[in-house]
């Protein structure tokens, strides 16, 4: 599984690639933890180039929202429309921070 890293505004930028299954779910998590770990002000994750998440992959991201404390904030952006449903159906896209795109992840 690829996930690139981007750095801005104090913030680190998760980008996973392609797929978050349960074959990659646990590469996502290292990556995930690693960022909220990490002391950075805002962690977002980009989805812009994801085209599938499974539900190990919704707990990789629940995981990471839960362990962000405040003033800290975790954002997710960039979802295409079925992934954007998938948080829709599961309930997650209520208590979780979702825009639109990276711009507005980050001016959150």
């Amino acid at each position: 599984m690829e996930i690139r890293e981007d750095q801005a505004d104090g913030a680190i930028i998760l980008v996973p690639v392609a797929r978050v299954d349960s074959a990659t779910a646990k590469a996502f998590e290292v990556r995930v933890l690693a960022a909220v770990n990490s002391g950075a002000g805002k962690i977002v994750i980009d989805f812009a180039e994801l085209d599938y998440i499974s539900s190990a992959g919704l707990r990789v991201v629940l995981v990471g929202a839960k362990m962000t404390r405040v003033p800290r904030k975790f954002a997710l952006c960039g979802m295409k429309p079925h992934i954007r449903e998938i948080f829709d159906v599961s309930g997650f896209a209520r208590i979780l921070t979702i825009l639109p795109d990276r711009a507005a992840a980050l001016s959150a």
